[in-house]
Formats: structure tokens, C-alpha cells, sequence
């Protein structure tokens, strides 16, 4: 019932609350042009917010820690973007998590403050009102996985590698990786990739559903020519045209699935979102209990009625 009372209770202070958090919108707005590893990219009603660390596969060092979190206030406070999709910049990798050149020498304090603020981050983007889409271009490692999995739908593109693979350097997960993995696909294949530490291509997470679909090129894609065998350069220049043609049709696919979303309800969706997260933490008596009233909270906002009413004119026409 606590839950059901808090829930009732943030639905009252909705607008009060939205109000606040464009004024924060506005202070942050100035730390735009500022950032360094994350860059946002607002479409319309949908944003697409990059990693921007490719020199070193997208891995997330203190700083890129800092800037997501300040981009995801910023995503918060919006109320004009309706979904979101997360990628990293280039053609080789998503994320591939820590950076590990900064891990190698700190204490077990520093370790902590370092996990903490990484899983406070992780955290804040599972629970963003707005869905947001992992666009899986390349490496998904370790804290890259688990940023991944903290999104609401993961798509991958053929060449991608994800997996858990910190038992290889002397850690376990430590960015929900041992929580998140065995929610989404099982506690018994989750130890498997865990304590192996191995990777798998997104055919093998598409079919343990650790991603909901995966993009390959098909026949009707236009590739580059063909270049005489032996010619290293060459083969290389054309590996990397056919990586980025790959990825654009990754980027299309999530777009298009981020507006499919956007199009419906603001409101229904979040609600949506929100009952799902909690009702994976609670009995089914409590979640179906929840859900009648996220159910009934929409019919006090405009959207349902007008969205209704255009139903039903359509249908007569």
C-alpha cells in the first residue's frame, strides 16, 4: 500500500514537480557546450545522446561519469523529448565499460566511490520516466553491458560483442551487472557468462533475449566494391565504409522504433514504464494492484480523452 500511496502522491505533484525540473533544465543548459565525452542530439520529440571516448572504445573514466549524469538531468527535465536512444560515437564500440587505465591502482575506497557513482548513473537511466533505446554498436563490456541493460529495449547490430568479462581482471560486476543480467535472462545463464567471462556475438543475445533484435546488412544494402585480395589498406578502408553503413542502418532502426514510441501517449508510456520496473521487485497481487491504479491516474490526463475521442471519430468515418 506504500507503494500505491507514493504513487498516487507523485501523480499530484506532477506539475509542480515538471515546473522545477525545467528550471534545472535551464541551469545545466550551459554545460552543453562544455562537455566533452557526451553529446546530445535532440530529433524532434526523440534525443540521441552519444558517448564521445572512441580513442579508447567509449569506456566510461570519472569524467564520462560526470557528464552522463548531467546529460540525464537534462534528459529529465525535458518534456519535450519523449524517448531517448543511447549509443557510443564510432563504429567499434558501444561502451566497453570502466576504464581500466584508472582502476589499476586505486584502493578499495576510491573503488567504491568509483562503483557507486557509476551504478548512481546506471540507476537514474533505468529509472528515467522517458524510454530509452541502447542502440549496440560494437563492444558492450562490463560497465557497457550493464549501461545496456539498464535501458528499456536493447538493439544490436550484427558485429556486436557483449558480456560480463571483470572476473578476467580479478573483479565481479560491479555497475548491476549481477543483478540486471539474471532479471533478464536467467540466474543460471547469467552465472554462465559471468563467471566464464566470455563474449557473445548478438545472434547468441538475441536468442538468450539479452537484446531484442539484431540489425545485419541484407542484399538490398549497397555496399563498396570489392578490392583485389592482399591489399591490406584497401580491405581495411572498405571494412570500415561497410562498419559505418552497419551502423546508420542501427541508428535508422532505433530512431524509427523511438518515434513509433514517442507517437503515443507521454503519459501512458511512463506510466507504463514505471509498473513494469516495480512490479519486477514485487508479487503479482501487489503489481496487478498497482497497475489498476497507474490504469485509472491516466484518466486524469488530457491525452486519454482526446486520444479517445480521435479513436472514435476515425472509426466512424
Amino acid at each position: 500500500m506504500a507503494i500505491i500511496s507514493n504513487l498516487v502522491f507523485n501523480h499530484s505533484l506532477l506539475v509542480k514537480t515538471n515546473k522545477i525540473l525545467l528550471k534545472r533544465n535551464a541551469a545545466y543548459s550551459y554545460n552543453m557546450s562544455t562537455m566533452k565525452y557526451i553529446q546530445l542530439e535532440p530529433q524532434g520529440d526523440i534525443a540521441i545522446l552519444r558517448i564521445n571516448r572512441p580513442e579508447a572504445l567509449n569506456a566510461m573514466n570519472v569524467d564520462v561519469i560526470s557528464e552522463l549524469s548531467k546529460m540525464i538531468d537534462i534528459l529529465a527535465a525535458d518534456d519535450s523529448i519523449k524517448a531517448v536512444v543511447i549509443t557510443g560515437a564510432g563504429e567499434r564500440s558501444f561502451c566497453a565499460g570502466a576504464d581500466i587505465s584508472y582502476m589499476v591502482n586505486i584502493d578499495p575506497m576510491q573503488a567504491e566511490r568509483y562503483a557507486t557513482s557509476a551504478q548512481d548513473v546506471i540507476n537514474r537511466i533505468d529509472r528515467l520516466e522517458k524510454p530509452v533505446i541502447a542502440a549496440v554498436n560494437g563492444f558492450a563490456l562490463g560497465g557497457g553491458c550493464e549501461l545496456a541493460m539498464a535501458c528499456d529495449i536493447r538493439i544490436a547490430s550484427s558485429n556486436a560483442k557483449i558480456g560480463q568479462p571483470e572476473v578476467t581482471i580479478g573483479i565481479p560486476p560491479g555497475w548491476g551487472g549481477t543483478q540486471r543480467l539474471m532479471r533478464l535472462i536467467g540466474p543460471a545463464k547469467a552465472k554462465e557468462l559471468i563467471f566464464t567471462g566470455k563474449m557473445i556475438m548478438a545472434d547468441e543475445a538475441y536468442q538468450i533475449g539479452l537484446v531484442n533484435k539484431v540489425i545485419s546488412l541484407g542484399p538490398d544494402d549497397k555496399l563498396p566494391p570489392e578490392v583485389p585480395k592482399g591489399d591490406a589498406v584497401k580491405e581495411k578502408e572498405r571494412a570500415n565504409e561497410i562498419a559505418k553503413i552497419l551502423n546508420k542502418k542501427l541508428m535508422d532502426q532505433c530512431i524509427a522504433l523511438a518515434k513509433e514510441i514517442a507517437k503515443n501517449s507521454f503519459v501512458a508510456v511512463k506510466v507504463s514504464k514505471k509498473l513494469i520496473n516495480r512490479g519486477m521487485d514485487t508479487d503479482l497481487e501487489t503489481g496487478l494492484r498497482l497497475e489498476i491504479y497507474g490504469w485509472a491516474l491516466c484518466f486524469a490526463h488530457e491525452d486519454r480523452q482526446k486520444m479517445m475521442s480521435a479513436f472514435l471519430n476515425k472509426s466512424k468515418k
